[in-house]
């Protein structure tokens, strides 16, 4: 596999991309990489990270992105968490960007973490607020001229 375009040589996810660092690989392609957490919140949590290293999602070029989902997809079948029904089955992929969002290493990385049980897996804090329509209405419009002046 070609090694990463971008590389930060203190990085810990480039040194394992790099094989400097072993890792419990599952799946590597051109653009991406994927690997067991050591540090598990539930048995099979896997990280899939591109291979160009970035700090937030909107540094890493789109190429080294299009496959993520994919590989996140098939990784949920080969761990059996893609199963829905009266099992319980399910998974959460995550990933964050800044500390402030609960990001630890600054190379863009996903999450797909197993929720087989309460127990294990991801807990979610969700603190919704009260609907304004006029102000969600105001924001619609802000950024759909932004999304006009982007293209």
């Amino acid at each position: 596999m070609s090694t990463p375009v971008a590389h930060d040589a203190a990085c810990i996810f480039c040194k394992i991309i790099n094989g400097e660092i072993p890792s419990f690989k599952l799946i590597e392609t051109e653009h991406t990489f994927s690997f067991l957490d050591i540090q598990p919140t539930a048995e099979g949590h896997t990280l899939i990270i591109p291979k160009y290293h970035g700090a937030k999602l909107h540094d890493i070029p789109d190429e080294y992105l299009a496959e993520v989902l994919p590989i996140t997809k098939k990784l949920a079948k080969i761990l059996g968490v893609d199963k829905v029904g009266s099992d319980g089955l399910g998974y959460n992929v995550l990933q964050n960007n800044g500390r402030i969002a609960h990001q630890e290493v600054d190379h863009v990385h996903f999450h797909l973490i197993p929720k087989r049980d309460k127990e294990t897996g991801l807990g979610v804090q969700w603190p919704a607020q009260a609907t304004d329509f006029e102000k969600l209405g105001k924001l619609h419009k802000e950024l759909l001229v932004k999304l006009e002046e982007s293209k």
